[in-house]
């Protein structure tokens, strides 16, 4: 009864907090279309600057692997013949965020080898390069690994690696939708799974290494097929497999 009531307690100084926000941006994908003065499409393997997209990922991305169907953005991963497929969008330079509230509602897809993510990377990559920009990876889940969440802060300090990460196990995470969501303030980010407390970032000395989170970021939805960390064993006979987003928001 206690760990409820703290846990009902943390939810309530969340929404508590939210309410004093303002929605500044939501993607509801209400158009028939994905809109793209808000998205981008990453395309290909990788190649030839960063083949693989740096974690030998299997797939290629493409245009015509998801669909908009009842106000959901649905990426489909596929294998047709020796070749798996996906799609990867980012608002990069269209939408930019500072500081705030950032959530979306998801379900997952499920299987070994499959590599759903909601993430950010700051506006300043192509100046500064990663990991030095700043990676914060909301969410990452794994199907070789069932009912976990992953919450990970990629700095230069760190040298790319996933030291400032979390793995939270959720029993139910691979049922139905639910809330990924993180608030940003200049001092620390506070990661939560459906308004649950479940990782803090807040490193006690902070400069461009290893807090370079003091800039603009912009989102990435992807879904990723084997790799360095999805992988890289991939079970074939989970294909097709969706990953459904209903939707973004950001308050601030």
């Amino acid at each position: 009864m206690r760990n409820f009531l703290i846990l009902l307690f943390i939810g309530n100084l969340c929404l508590a907090q939210e309410a004093k926000r303002k929605l500044v941006w939501e993607e509801n994908f209400d158009k028939p279309t994905l809109d793209e003065t808000v998205w981008n499409y990453e395309l290909g393997d990788g190649c030839p600057n960063l083949c693989g997209w740096g974690n030998n990922e299997r797939q290629i991305y493409t245009t015509q692997n998801h669909e908009i169907e009842d106000g959901k953005l649905i990426i489909h991963a596929k294998k047709e013949g020796n070749v798996y497929s996906s799609t990867k969008i980012t608002t990069k330079d269209k939408k930019v965020f500072q500081y705030g509230r950032m959530e979306a509602r998801a379900k997952l897809p499920i299987g070994h080898g499959i590599w759903p993510a909601f993430w950010m990377l700051g506006q300043n990559i192509s100046q500064v390069g990663w990991p030095k920009c700043g990676e914060i990876d909301i969410l990452e889940y794994i199907g070789r690994e069932p009912q976990m969440v992953f919450t990970t802060l990629h700095t230069q300090a760190s040298h790319g690696n996933s030291i400032n990460t979390k793995k939270t196990k959720i029993p139910e995470i691979e049922e139905g939708f639910h809330v990924f969501a993180f608030d940003w303030s200049k001092d620390k980010m506070d990661f939560f799974v459906d308004d649950v407390l479940v990782y803090t970032f807040q490193p006690e000395v902070k400069n461009e290494d290893t807090w370079p989170f003091n800039n603009p970021f912009y989102f990435i939805v992807d879904v990723a097929i084997g790799g360095n960390f999805g992988g890289p064993a991939v079970d074939d006979t989970i294909f097709p497999q969706d990953f459904i987003i209903d939707y973004i928001k950001v308050y601030q």
